[in-house]
């Protein structure tokens, strides 16, 4: 299982990024998927999730309302559009894989997510 985030990088306070996170070696569309991010001196956060049809998503307290977590499962792809970015969203963002399939509700702990992207930087400069 691979997964491969992209579309970070550097951008002004209150600008915005949309990040994606494609997934092969897996049947993409039964497993929920989250976002994560590390920030350097800080632990891992929970960032958004989205159950497998795309029914439900799951939110950090930090983000609500300033980002949106969706998936095209056609693509094998989920997607975190992020908005009003702040210079405390600087950090390293992964996607990662549910390791049950089909699951009912969307986890934030990182030991329930079996397969992680290798992350993708963003910075944002206030």
């Amino acid at each position: 299982v691979q997964l491969q985030a992209s579309g970070g990088g550097l951008v002004q306070a209150g600008g915005s990024l949309r990040l994606s996170c494609t997934v092969s070696g897996r049947a993409f569309s039964e497993y929920n998927m989250g976002w994560f991010r590390l920030a350097p001196g800080k632990e891992q956060d929970f960032v958004a999730g989205i159950d497998w049809n795309g029914g439900t998503t799951s939110y950090g307290g930090s983000v609500k309302g300033r980002f949106l977590v969706s998936r095209d499962n056609a693509k094998s792809t989920v997607y975190l559009q992020m908005s009003s970015l702040k210079s405390e969203d600087t950090a390293v963002y992964y996607c990662a894989t549910d390791q049950v399939p089909s699951r009912f509700g969307v986890l934030s702990r990182p030991p329930e997510y079996d397969y992680w992207g290798q992350g993708t930087q963003v910075t944002v400069s206030s």
